[in-house]
């Protein structure tokens, strides 16, 4: 499929007229071995969908590379980069030619042998309006992050922009709720995900498609919960094992945005790359929390077994 011929617009009805409406620009492609050709290919996306209006655009986990965390090997760490670095400079020079503000998922080097997952947010001058480490840090077949990446240090703290503060964690964090809940007490006005996520191999269909919407799922409850948009935005196509222990990962595609009571505005393709523009009415968070008062309501005295790790241990 074309790219731009998938690209499309998603309208959603505003509570407000056209004040305070974001259009967003999801960009979901396929990466390939050399990391300038993956940068390329992203510029013109981003070119895009921000001829087609985005105002915010979000791109995948680690897009610079193929998901190299298949296997664990120290020569991919020569992809790390300091932040800021080549690719910041790279993609402020994006944000600032096409006026955006600009969501980007990068291989930080800190210092020799100290490296993080870490979202990037540029705004529409170009500048870094502040960066994300990511915090929960998977290791599963496949999926051995622990080996490169070291948890995050910056918290849950949103980053302030010239079209408001965006909740950004990225992957893996997508499943906790208490990293969307507290971005929210610390006044995100939306959650944002970039994400590498897929299938494995000796999985039945069935239980391909249990995971698949399950990921879908939990996403739309931090929507629900924290009465926020939700956008995530997932890699998508074959990406082979380079140890060939196993048959690689299946990316499953599937970006989507939520509004704040969990609707699905807009959810891409499972198998295809697209870039898509969707419109989001950022007023309805306010009427949603006055109907839903989850804040309001929540038994903050009560909460003190959150900060253990289990409660029934001997």
């Amino acid at each position: 499929m074309n790219i731009t011929e998938s690209s499309q617009a998603v309208h959603v009805p505003s509570l407000g007229g056209d004040k305070g409406r974001l259009k967003i620009g999801i960009i979901q492609q396929t990466c390939g071995a050399d990391v300038e050709t993956n940068k390329q290919k992203l510029a013109q996306n981003i070119a895009d969908v921000a001829q087609k209006g985005a105002q915010l655009v979000v791109l995948q986990e680690l897009h610079n590379s193929l998901y190299f965390c298949q296997v664990e090997n120290v020569d991919n760490c020569n992809l790390a980069e300091p932040i800021p670095g080549p690719s910041t400079e790279f993609y402020g020079r994006l944000a600032r030619e096409h006026h955006i503000v600009l969501v980007t998922s990068l291989f930080e080097r800190r210092a020799a042998g100290l490296y993080h997952n870490t979202a990037v947010v540029f705004d529409t001058d170009g500048s870094i309006a502040g960066k994300y480490r990511k915090m929960h840090i998977p290791d599963d077949p496949a999926y051995y992050e622990k080996f490169y990446f070291t948890p995050g240090d910056l918290g849950f703290q949103p980053i302030q922009t010239s079209i408001g503060k965006l909740g950004v964690q990225v992957c893996w964090d997508q499943w906790y709720p208490e990293g969307a809940r507290l971005m929210a007490l610390a006044g995100a006005e939306i959650l944002i995900y970039p994400t590498a996520i897929g299938y494995e191999s000796s999985d039945t269909p069935e239980e391909q498609e249990r995971q698949r919407e399950a990921w879908t799922t939990v996403q739309r409850g931090h929507a629900v919960a924290n009465g926020l948009p939700v956008v995530t935005v997932n890699r998508v196509g074959l990406e082979p094992d380079p140890s060939g222990q196993t048959n690689g990962i299946q990316f499953w595609g599937s970006s989507f945005v939520a509004g704040p009571q969990g609707e699905l505005l807009y959810r891409a393709s499972k198998n295809q790359e697209e870039n898509a523009i969707v419109e989001v009415d950022m007023q309805r968070s306010e009427q949603v929390r006055r109907w839903w008062p989850f804040l309001r309501d929540r038994r903050i005295d009560h909460f003190d077994g959150l900060l253990q790790r289990f409660l029934n241990d001997d």
